[in-house]
């Protein structure tokens, strides 16, 4: 076994890795985002998520709800991460 036929093989399987990981990954969200005005009927917070950082800058974090006529919802939005509490 040559070497090209080697390598060709080991970038086939990571290849094939990489798209198997990326169609199992569950933390893509399908939220709305939000925009400023925009109108919320929210009945009921379900949970609420965003990426952990060490730093104080801008994140993209979600809301998962249920509106008031019992629809499930999700919309993210921008906001400051709570590392910039702890921050001085």
């Amino acid at each position: 076994m040559n070497i090209r036929t080697l390598l060709m093989t080991s970038a086939l399987a990571c290849t094939a890795f990489t798209g198997l990981v990326q169609a199992n990954d569950t933390s893509s969200s399908q939220a709305t985002p939000y925009h400023y005005g925009m109108p919320l009927d929210i009945g009921k917070v379900v949970a609420l998520t965003e990426p952990n950082t060490l730093e104080c800058k801008v994140i993209t974090a979600d809301m998962k709800y249920i509106d008031t006529s019992g629809k499930p919802e999700e919309i993210s939005y921008r906001k400051l991460s709570d590392a910039c509490s702890y921050q001085n």
